[in-house]
């Protein structure tokens, strides 16, 4: 961090970090899944996964804040839908995370 200001890799650091821990709750990844089959009513959505509307808007909001999946209004009906861009980030940052080649051995002195 330069300045108190924070770098473009920590940035993209913890958006990364962000949307892991939007991932790593069972009732996300369902919701995951089920929009895979494209958008959906948050009715039908509390309807799949028999959980109460309140708790569903809480994790389809943090999926949400981490880039993972869009909304829309239609009248008094929010639909969600997955977010390619963000789910593509993801997987693009994880790929970076391989290492690149035969892995260097060290050892501790």
């Amino acid at each position: 961090m330069l300045g108190g200001v924070p770098t473009s890799t920590e940035r993209d650091l913890t958006r990364l970090a962000h949307a892991f821990r939007a991932l790593g709750d069972e009732t996300r990844l369902r919701l995951l899944e089920l929009l895979r089959e494209g958008e959906q009513c948050v009715c039908d959505l509390t309807d799949a996964l028999r959980t109460p509307q309140p708790l569903l808007s809480f994790h389809l909001r943090t999926l949400k804040d981490a880039g993972l999946v869009t909304d829309r209004r239609e009248g008094r009906w929010v639909y969600y839908a997955l977010a390619p861009r963000g789910l593509d980030e993801v997987g693009r940052r994880l790929e970076e995370l391989k290492p690149a080649g035969r892995p260097r051995v060290r050892r501790c002195q």
